[in-house]
């Protein structure tokens, strides 16, 4: 057996009872119920721009897979299926054997399959499909806000991106391990998606910053918002930082929060907060949909308060670290003798 596929049947070939067939074929076979949609989504996670390189794989392990959970509940889709993409600079047992640890304890945790995926030599890079099942019509759309609805978020908000704030020398990170904690070990409320068919007009998880994934559903809606900045949930921590930039960047355009923002009739008001108090999940409104365009935050007295932040953007924020340039690890590459990825002549 060679290495790639040594290291596939060692760190994650596991059972798949909500699977046909799983790791192992040229492709796996699902089973979706009649009256069902298939959800799918990729997420991909990059060293140096989405984690530090001495990123405990244990925890990166779970954070790969749980970001994709977000996006299922973002939908409102139960999640079932996930494949596995590695781009590794060399084969580490040690890092192989917490990433999977951590992997598979999300997997558990969410009820999810690995049923394949591949693996290749280069710079460390997770990309992750997770697939997922929605009765047909049930989906939480971007495209469906109305006039008037309220806004709601799930969770707190600011906490990771202090968390990365520390981490990067912004702040002082004493006395935030929580928030550090929440940037490395997010917990999706897929529970709460599912909740929300048929009561949320529009959902989004908050990857990139409240206002910037807000901004996805009034646009792709046709709507603007009103958003009361004090009712925007935030920790003691974060709080703390409100009198500087850096605390309203991570409250607003921070991202990393992994929560759910989403839209519904004022009229389901009580039955949002029963569904909040059932799951356990700290829900608040904080706005409402207009006939506008754009989102205005608004403070105590209805007033509109100037912010210029606009959210994370993959193509415009400095990576997290230096890395090798792609020649220097194509000549390392080449320099090993044992090819993690082989191709058949």
């Amino acid at each position: 057996m060679t290495p790639e596929f040594d290291l596939i049947a060692k760190y994650f070939t596991r059972a798949t009872p909500r699977t046909a067939l799983g790791v192992g074929d040229d492709a796996a076979l699902l089973v979706v119920g009649a009256g069902m949609e298939l959800a799918i989504s990729t997420d991909m996670l990059v060293e140096g721009t989405h984690f530090f390189p001495d990123a405990d794989p244990r925890l990166l392990g779970w954070k790969a897979l749980a970001v994709n959970v977000s996006d299922m509940a973002a939908m409102g889709a139960n999640p079932h299926w996930a494949t596995l993409a590695l781009s590794l600079p060399k084969i580490d047992d040690a890092w192989l054997k917490g990433f999977s640890e951590g992997f598979f304890d999300c997997a558990q945790r969410f009820g999810i399959d690995l049923i394949g995926g591949d693996t290749t030599r280069g710079h460390l890079t997770i990309s992750i499909t997770i697939m997922g099942d929605i009765p047909r019509g049930g989906a939480l759309r971007r495209d469906g806000a109305k006039f008037k609805d309220d806004i709601w978020v799930s969770g707190q908000l600011g906490n990771a991106a202090l968390g990365l704030a520390a981490l990067r020398g912004l702040v002082d990170r004493d006395g935030l391990e929580s928030c550090i904690a929440a940037l490395h070990s997010p917990q999706p409320p897929a529970e709460l998606g599912l909740a929300l068919r048929g009561r949320a007009t529009a959902a989004i998880d908050i990857s990139d910053g409240l206002l910037a994934d807000l901004g996805h559903i009034l646009e792709r809606s046709g709507f603007g918002a009103d958003i009361m900045f004090d009712a925007i949930p935030r920790s003691t921590l974060v709080s703390a930082f409100m009198g500087d930039d850096i605390g309203r960047n991570c409250l607003l355009a921070g991202g990393e929060d992994y929560e759910l923002c989403f839209t519904a009739p004022a009229r389901l008001d009580d039955e949002i907060r029963m569904i909040g108090e059932k799951l356990k999940i700290k829900l608040t409104r904080i706005g409402k949909v207009t006939s506008g365009q754009g989102i205005r935050l608004l403070d105590v007295y209805n007033s509109p308060i100037t912010y210029e932040g606009k959210g994370y953007d993959h193509f415009a924020e400095p990576p997290l670290v230096a890395l090798p340039a792609q020649e220097k690890l194509d000549e390392e590459v080449s320099a090993e003798e044992t090819s993690l990825h082989e191709t058949p002549e």
